[in-house]
């Protein structure tokens, strides 16, 4: 069986699970806490970093966006990229958006604020880098807003890994309700459209031990 070694609250983890889940692919859910840096996880990649995706037969990648390309070339059925290559760069741009911009400005102050300083027992969230990330979070909501509202999806007229980045970052924060989404009635119409999505289930199903999602996090009429 495929498996994918990850973390339930990994926004690149859950880029790749709803990715692969679109494309009609079971894997099995290895879960880690990557900063423990357990002998496992480093065995498989010496970054000990996760998500790391094992095929069936043994073949291992690691990073989140090295694994999507790999599905998209492997598995070309239900494809996550678009066919010309300026539309493809659009997408590979709005990947990066999230995945290091929307990272820097927002998850990194609220996620790591809120939930993995608790979890690695590094002492009290500072409210300073709360507030800083709950107002870019705001900015990024308007420019999802904006994309929204004048494509199909984020990426263009089909969805693609650039919603799926972003779904997986934005995913993380409403677990922990983190995301004003009455503020912006354009962002919620698309994340209520991808949290439909069937490949969108087992993400909701996760739980963090001690840690419960936030009361609208698994209702798709929110």
């Amino acid at each position: 069986m495929r498996e994918l070694h990850s973390f339930p609250l990994s926004p690149y983890c859950r880029k790749v699970r709803l990715s692969l889940a679109e494309k009609g692919l079971q894997a099995d859910l290895i879960e880690h806490e990557p900063w423990m840096r357990s002998t496992e996880l480093l065995k498989l990649n010496p970054a000990c970093e996760v998500p790391v995706l094992i095929e069936e037969n043994g073949r291992l990648i690691t990073e989140s966006n090295a694994i999507c390309e790999y599905l998209e070339e492997v598995y070309p059925a239900r494809a996550l990229l678009p066919p010309a290559p300026a539309e493809r760069a659009e997408v590979r741009r709005l990947v990066g958006w999230f995945d290091v911009k929307f990272r820097n400005e927002v998850t990194e102050n609220l996620l790591t604020e809120r939930v993995f300083k608790r979890l690695k027992k590094q002492g009290e969230p500072d409210s300073a880098f709360i507030r800083a990330g709950g107002a870019n979070l705001r900015t990024h909501l308007d420019y999802i807003a904006w994309l929204i509202e004048r494509r199909g999806w984020l990426g263009g007229d089909r969805i693609s890994y650039a919603d799926f980045a972003a779904a997986g970052h934005l995913s993380c924060l409403d677990y922990i309700g983190a995301v004003p989404w009455h503020e912006f009635p354009a962002a919620k119409i698309w994340y209520a459209k991808i949290k439909s999505r069937p490949a969108f289930r087992g993400v909701l199903a996760d739980h963090v031990p001690g840690l419960p999602p936030s009361e609208h996090y698994t209702n798709l009429d929110f």
